[in-house]
């Protein structure tokens, strides 16, 4: 009876073990073999190996299974069958699916490990970032901590405190993030409520750990928060001047909150598919999404993206800053033909948000080799 068991446990384990080596992927309009294997960091060759009856013409809706190749294949020894049914389970708590809009930080908080080390355990993310979907691995000394759950939960209830915040005027999600030092994901998964417009007076609970919390509220004492923000707006207000480049309107003034709503505004369109000539919610183009965040505030940029790379003073990519217009020119042009919106710039690797004609509005860096090839140059529109 027993040899039976560690039988059916050892065909269990293997075919576990076969469906992790594998992504399911649904087939949708403008997916094409290329694209498919860019979104995932695999060959082309890898997907048809992976699908030798797949017709070569992909079908609506149909299913293709997509090389995992984050996760490692364990190998599984008949001597010890009850090691190999544990380790599978160790990395199954072990790996996390990126969803859309997560980042490394955000990640490494919720995990209580460092970015450095989910880098190093997952060397395709210093090349190719983060992918929705994708499997990371969270290194296995992370994995032991559900060994003993009961320790883990005690030690988060006292550490983390949960706080509430009114929402006030003109306020957004990404600076209230900023504030609280966590991602706009975690914010709306602390709030599922507000996955739209966050309605002014409405109160967001959020759980912080104990020093912020105690940080937060000596600036509360020091300063009256309300007065503060009517105070930045005016300054705001007061200090902006305008003056005409291009016949396009730019403006000059202290823009540090501005910044952070124009980013807050584009991120907020994340998951937008790609259409061509498109400013809308229904679709952008590159240009179309800068042109409509911008307008939005009120600052008129030229529609298409050799006319904005006109305008603005240029600048070296090293002094790139949150709010300036990056520039490429893709797929061997000569002239510029795609533009994205500068969210961060960190030992020399630029993060910009802007709308890919293969995956919509997202957010990519200067250090995938596609984009290290095809930039040209950045512009302060803000000065």
């Amino acid at each position: 009876m027993v040899y039976r068991l560690i039988i059916v446990l050892f065909f269990f384990s293997v075919g576990a073990l076969a469906q992790d080596n594998f992504i399911k992927h649904k087939i949708s309009p403008g997916d094409n073999l290329s694209v498919i294997a860019k979104k995932y960091g695999v060959k082309v060759k890898d997907i048809a190996d992976a699908n030798p009856n797949a017709p070569k013409i992909l079908k609506l809706n149909s299913t293709l299974l997509i090389p995992n190749k984050n996760k490692t294949t364990a190998k599984v020894k008949t001597k010890n069958i009850e090691v190999a049914v544990n380790n599978n389970s160790s990395n199954a708590s072990g790996t996390h699916e990126v969803a859309s809009k997560e980042t490394l930080w955000g990640i490494s908080k919720k995990y209580n490990v460092s970015v450095d080390d989910l880098k190093k355990a997952n060397p395709l993310l210093e090349t190719e970032g983060l992918k929705i979907g994708q499997q990371i691995i969270i290194p296995s000394d992370v994995a032991l901590v559900n060994e003993k759950p009961i320790e883990t939960n005690a030690e988060v209830v006292s550490t983390d405190v949960e706080l509430i915040r009114e929402v006030k005027s003109k306020e957004t999600k990404y600076g209230i993030s900023k504030e609280y030092d966590i991602t706009v994901a975690e914010l709306e998964r602390q709030n599922p409520s507000i996955k739209g417009k966050v309605p002014v007076g409405y109160l967001l609970k959020i759980r912080v750990p104990k020093e912020k919390a105690d940080a937060i509220q000596a600036a509360k004492t020091s300063q009256d928060t309300n007065v503060q923000t009517d105070v930045s707006s005016s300054q705001i207000a007061e200090a902006t001047q305008e003056i005409k480049r291009d016949s396009t309107l730019v403006r000059t003034g202290n823009y540090s909150v501005l910044i952070d709503q124009l980013i807050a505004s584009a991120t907020e369109n994340i998951g937008t598919r790609y259409r061509s000539g498109g400013t809308t919610k229904a679709g952008f183009d590159c240009s179309g999404l800068m042109f409509c965040t911008f307008g939005n505030f009120d600052i008129k940029l030229p529609r298409s993206s050799i006319e904005q790379s006109r305008i603005g003073t240029k600048v070296a990519s090293d002094e790139a800053q949150k709010g300036d217009l990056i520039f490429f020119r893709t797929n061997g042009r000569r002239h510029i033909n795609h533009v994205g919106m500068v969210v961060e710039n960190v030992d020399g690797e630029i993060k910009f948000v802007h709308s890919s004609t293969h995956g919509g509005v997202m957010i990519s860096s200067t250090k995938e080799p596609y984009y290290t090839r095809a930039f040209s140059q950045v512009n302060r529109v803000l000065n």
